[in-house]
């Protein structure tokens, strides 16, 4: 499928799908029913492959389990879907990492400003470190299902951004809630305006905001491209996230059968991942397309940013990650590199 066609699909479901009952009155209702919530919309690439895994599960499991969806955040942001899981109102989500964050802070160490400068760095340090974090979820009483990439991260804004003045001088969103954010503004002597995330298109529309971060197909996905006119074409973070499901959400369902979920979750996920990389490559030249100007940098304006936010990596030690995970992801990529 184009990208085009796959923006045409969203947008139709932006306006047409009643949130929240997109799979409603098609299918039987599962013996073990799973309610996943996420911030994505229905229509758009993370959902269709939920609705892949969905059809799948039930088939393998002869509908013993299947998913009740929840899309477009219409359960709330990510923290109010995490309080709502521990409520036992919902069981599962798809959450970027400020979502896994609030589960087990040291993962936003994938997420450090100008950590990665590729794809295959970051697949690298998944497979030499993803275990390890697994485990972690597991201790915090979630299965992980799988990773999912979001896609490298840029800062769009209405007036064109490539010093940090031009940053301090913009009113910038950070999500609220969001430490790993904070931690990156600070460094730039920035004072953002924190907002949820479903809040960020109606204060860009109202002015409240006129800067904002995020990865091109999810900037398309939730239409906040229409209200700025420029992207700072020096990534800042490349931005991860996941599937999750509360342990206690998968109570009464058999072994065999949390194993059947997890293999096909797993494979799906990872073909996720792919497809997103590469939808994210096509969304950039869509926003093209759609007149954002792309503000490219010089090597001493992109190495400005790059210093700053390296610098900062020291002020999540003890916060959010311990030292010696920072040493094992930064060993690992040496290694990497060092190849």
């Amino acid at each position: 499928m184009t990208f085009s066609r796959t923006l045409l699909l969203l947008l139709t479901a932006l306006v047409m799908v009643p949130a929240g009952v997109a799979d409603a009155g098609r299918k039987p209702k599962p013996e073990h029913q799973i309610k996943f919530a996420t911030l994505a919309p229905e229509g758009s690439t993370w959902m269709n492959t939920m609705h892949t895994i969905d059809e799948e599960v039930r088939a393998k499991t002869e509908n013993r389990v299947g998913f009740k969806f929840y899309p477009g955040g219409v359960q709330g942001d990510e923290k109010d879907v995490l309080r709502k899981i521990r409520n036992g109102q919902l069981h599962a989500g798809g959450f970027t990492g400020f979502g896994l964050g609030a589960i087990l802070p040291e993962v936003r160490v994938h997420e450090l400003p100008y950590l990665f400068e590729s794809y295959e760095e970051l697949d690298y340090v998944r497979e030499k470190t993803g275990d390890h974090f697994v485990k972690a979820f597991a201790e915090k009483g979630y299965i992980h299902l799988g990773w999912t990439d979001v896609g490298f991260v840029y800062v769009m804004s209405q007036e064109p951004i490539r010093s940090p003045e031009d940053m301090q001088a913009a009113k910038m969103w950070v999500w609220a809630g969001d430490p790993l954010a904070t931690m990156f503004y600070d460094a730039f002597d920035v004072s953002p305006i924190p907002l949820s995330s479903p809040d960020v298109l109606t204060s860009l529309q109202t002015g409240i905001i006129n800067g904002f971060y995020g990865p091109p197909l999810a900037v398309i996905a939730l239409q906040w491209y229409t209200r700025v006119s420029y992207l700072s074409n020096a990534p800042v973070t490349l931005g991860m996230g996941g599937v999750m499901v509360s342990k206690k959400g998968l109570r009464g369902i058999s072994a065999a059968d949390i194993a059947t979920l997890k293999e096909i979750s797993g494979r799906h996920l990872r073909e996720l991942a792919l497809k997103t990389r590469i939808q994210n490559d096509e969304a950039m030249e869509e926003l093209r397309k759609e007149g954002i100007k792309i503000v490219e940098f010089t090597d001493a304006e992109r190495q400005v940013f790059i210093d700053r936010g390296r610098a900062a990596w020291g002020d999540g030690v003890g916060k959010l990650y311990s030292q010696e995970i920072l040493d094992r992801i930064k060993a690992v990529l040496a290694e990497y590199r060092a190849r």
